[in-house]
């Protein structure tokens, strides 16, 4: 009966428990293929969810914030308004067990068990586009259109975008400061965590992340982040190499004046500064910045602020802490993500450049092999599978045969060949047909003994030394035979057997 609190906290207890078995004997199985461990981690991660479910229900019921616990213990120690009556209790709650089970009869005993043994077979549905290939890879195609039609990216291949999304800080820090760029960091970063969780079950992204935001602020703070060296302290100069001109290649301001006026004016905008002015005031106006921080310069070399917080010329958002730093984040989390996938990148890579060397009928059908090795690696688990307790062979189709065919071919039958260096064939066709194999025929090569039908049946090497001798001598190979073996010699000392002198000698060459 579990209708009581303390029983509902027993039966979590309980529960909690045979999970945790669950996860640990789910653990010590190896998985044989990669898709299996990816099945494998999104089940035990689901376990672990449940498990945290129960722990909050449990955790809610200790905190006791209705005193409902708090008055079922006391009582069932007899504790009432009028005072202690451990017996008045013990029957009044042995009275309401008989009633509920009078009301409630008992049914069939339910092995609970054999449900959470089901959970071990349980197969959760991941899902992964074509481009991804089962979680080998990566499918930024969606981040790669919106950085090749924005005004932060750079219209380059596929290929090249790979080696670039990974380094946020290639990209200049004035246009960063733009809805379109906070959009398109963010849809990134969605993607790298729903990817890790997808391939990565088991690994803990929240804590991972909320690190990342520790030491994030630390380094914001000193003004250490890559890229954004400035923001972290208000008063400091923005170093040279995060704006458009690198100061440090010039010693005058007339020497600015080979920039242009285009160039000269999104530098300023850049730095919160006037853009207006002659192409020398402009010059002269951003020299100033070379040695002077931007604190020290005369509130009259700063553009006035627009509405919405906007200032003259290109400057947008470089006033707006705020803006900058969840930016900056932003930048540290996908950098974080993306060192997590770092083989993953690099496979991708690699598939890329193998795809565009390829044709359609080429990449067709590496993807039905894909899908067919994908077939035989989730089967491998369904062969150990068999009942096979008479050690039957398998079929074509990977399963024992029946075994009215084991009989009818003969296959509990073994035959031992002692030339084929005591090779044991089962069944008697396999046995004749060994006879024409290259094994057999190199065994009888061997002993100096032709394979030929006269052979056949023959196992022993003793016995086919006999058969080979008693042939030798039916045919007379040792008999004598003078007209082949007698020698004969020549005037010049030329040897011949006796029939070839007989026939030169007769036609008069010797």
């Amino acid at each position: 009966m579990s209708s009581t609190l303390l029983d509902q906290i027993r039966c979590n207890h309980e529960e909690i428990e045979r999970l945790e078995r669950l996860v640990v004997q789910d653990l010590q199985t190896q998985p044989s293929s990669s898709k299996d461990r990816l099945v494998q981690g999104h089940r035990v991660r689901n376990t672990i969810h449940s498990i945290m479910r129960t722990i909050e229900k449990l955790v809610e019921t200790y905190e006791d914030k209705d005193g409902a616990r708090e008055d079922e213990i006391a009582a069932l120690g007899g504790r009432t308004a009028s005072g202690v009556n451990v017996y008045c209790a013990f029957y009044d709650r042995l009275k309401e067990i008989r009633e509920y089970h009078r009301k409630y009869p008992p049914g069939p005993l339910v092995d609970a068990s054999a449900d959470y043994e089901a959970l071990l077979k349980a197969k959760p549905v991941i899902s992964f586009s074509g481009e991804e290939g089962a979680g080998r890879y990566l499918d930024l195609h969606d981040m790669y259109n919106q950085y090749i039609n924005s005004k932060f990216g750079d219209r380059v291949e596929y290929s090249v975008y790979l080696d670039v999304f990974s380094h946020p800080e290639k990209v200049p820090r004035r246009l960063k400061f733009s809805r379109q760029y906070m959009k398109y960091m963010e849809a990134l970063l969605e993607y790298l965590v729903n990817f890790l969780h997808r391939t990565e079950p088991l690994q803990d992204l929240d804590r991972m992340l909320s690190k990342v935001e520790v030491d994030f602020e630390e380094q914001f703070a000193d003004g250490k982040v890559i890229g954004w060296e400035s923001h972290g302290q208000e008063s400091k100069l923005v170093p040279s190499e995060h704006t458009v001109i690198d100061l440090g290649y010039y010693t005058t301001a007339d020497e600015l004046t080979g920039v242009g006026p285009e160039k000269l004016k999104e530098a300023l905008g850049s730095l919160g500064l006037k853009v207006g002015g002659t192409l020398q005031q402009r010059a002269e106006r951003l020299f100033l910045t070379k040695h002077s921080p931007l604190e020290k310069l005369d509130k009259k070399h700063f553009a006035k602020p627009l509405h919405k917080g906007r200032q003259n010329g290109d400057a947008k958002a470089t006033q707006e802490p705020d803006s900058a730093k969840q930016i900056a984040l932003t930048e540290a989390k996908v950098k974080k993500l993306c060192n997590l996938l770092d083989e993953a990148i690099e496979r991708t890579k690699q598939n890329i450049v193998k795809k565009q060397a390829m044709t359609y009928e080429e990449m067709e059908e590496e993807r039905k092999g894909e899908e067919g090795r994908a077939e035989i690696e989730s089967d491998e688990e369904e062969e150990g599978a068999f009942h096979n307790p008479l050690n039957l062979p398998m079929g074509v189709d990977g399963k024992p045969i029946p075994y009215w065919l084991y009989k009818l071919h003969g296959l509990g039958q073994k035959f031992e060949c002692e030339i084929c260096r005591n090779k044991i064939y089962k069944g008697r066709r396999a046995f004749e047909r060994h006879f024409k194999e290259p094994q057999h025929q190199d065994g009888m090569r061997c002993l100096g003994i032709p394979n030929t039908k006269n052979f056949n049946e023959i196992t022993s090497i003793k016995e086919a030394k006999e058969l080979w001798k008693r042939i030798q001598e039916r045919q007379g190979v040792n008999k004598w035979k003078p007209e082949v073996e007698e020698e004969y010699e020549d005037g010049d000392g030329n040897v011949y057997n006796k029939k070839t002198y007989s026939d030169l000698k007769r036609q008069g060459l010797i």
